[in-house]
């Protein structure tokens, strides 16, 4: 019998990058990445990134009993279908203030005059949940972008090698989850799935997850303590698929767990930048002003030109959504993305939230 020894760090938020699960969890992603930027470069071209779909909020709901999670249904103003989608994917959102975010699909890809996100509220974050929450009542107009996929779904038996599936979802993390149950259900896969969170009245969507009965465990913190590698892969074994969104250090758990089990396959996504791989420090001149700030090695460079230009785009900040993409004018970029295209490199432009510089100064067009 196989011993998981693996324990969830007694804080979920607060473990250091410099932990070696977050260093594993964070190669597997950014592999992970890569290989889906290639596989979906036709949604990565940019003349699909900026295909501009105009909806209006028809419904919102609280999921959450907190009220910490709102979901919005998202309809076109004429009635007519929208693009379709694929489980997995997600959608970027341009909010009035002009922010550009990105919120995964959760609703089901069968409606085709419909989308569906879900946002929890981040009080200490950059202001993108709370205009979901507060700004967005049902009529008001938001332009969408997409759908692309970043976290593609193969079933067995239509795509995929393994036999069954297992889905680990903690929080807000159900949200791409949901279609891919849902879809694995109508075909009749053989699945479960855990999901975690503090309690009960945080982990939105929980009456629709408990409808599919037997096959979903609900784990809460409150109830049952801070759960291990085995309490999340229970029955996982060779053959199986496990998908799992959540917490970084929920994700690192699973991850140094299956490194160590033969014929599992892991598919994640996660909701947080990745750290910084050998990094060196940089300055950065915007060429408008002629104001040059400094890039330490621990931090992107969208870090920094957002504490000197907040208002700067951004979404994704981990090298696949193109919202930041800045044109260099002079220096060499150290390119750490594989969206952009060798022409694109060529005509000089940088995604400024994973690429750095590969020499002391990088000249941008701020």
């Amino acid at each position: 019998m196989r011993h998981i020894p693996t324990e969830m760090p007694a804080d979920l938020f607060g473990k250091r990058a410099t932990d070696r699960a977050f260093r594993v969890v964070d190669a597997v992603a950014t592999a992970r990445i890569r290989w889906t930027a290639r596989m979906n470069r036709r949604e990565l071209d940019p003349r699909v990134d900026d295909r501009r779909i105009p909806v209006v909020v028809t419904e919102r709901r609280v999921e959450a009993y907190d009220q910490d999670v709102v979901s919005l249904r998202l309809e076109a103003p004429d009635g007519r279908e929208l693009p379709p989608w694929h489980p997995g994917a997600h959608l970027d959102i341009e909010l009035p203030s002009g922010r550009l975010r990105q919120y995964s699909l959760c609703g089901d890809p069968a409606d085709t005059r419909a989308y569906r996100i879900a946002v929890r509220r981040i009080p200490n974050g950059k202001g993108g949940s709370i205009e979901v929450h507060d700004a967005l009542p049902v009529g008001t107009p938001v332009v969408l972008r997409g759908p692309r996929n970043a976290f593609p779904f193969a079933v067995p038996g239509h795509g995929s090698p393994s036999a069954r599936l297992h889905f680990v979802a903690g929080g807000i993390g159900i949200t791409p989850i949901l279609p891919m149950l849902r879809l694995a259900d109508r075909l009749g896969v053989d699945w479960s799935m855990v999901y975690t969170g503090r309690s009960r009245d945080t982990i939105p969507f929980l009456d629709e997850v408990e409808s599919f009965g037997g096959r979903v465990t609900v784990r809460t913190d409150d109830a049952h303590g801070l759960p291990d590698a085995a309490a999340l892969l229970p029955g996982v074994a060779a053959g199986t698929a496990v998908y799992c969104c959540g917490p970084v250090p929920m994700t690192a758990v699973i991850t140094e767990a299956i490194r160590e089990m033969r014929g599992v396959e892991l598919h994640s996504e996660r909701f947080s930048p990745p750290p910084i791989v050998d990094g060196a420090p940089f300055e950065i001149e915007f060429a408008r002003s002629g104001e040059v700030v400094a890039v330490p090695a621990d931090k992107s460079a969208l870090d920094a030109i957002l504490e000197r230009r907040p208002d700067r785009p951004y979404s994704c900040r981990q090298g696949f959504c193109r919202t930041c993409k800045v044109r260099v004018l002079a220096g060499a970029p150290d390119h750490r993305e594989t969206v952009l295209t060798a022409e694109e490199h060529a005509a000089g432009e940088m995604l400024v939230c994973v690429s750095r510089s590969a020499g002391q100064r990088l000249v941008l067009d701020l």
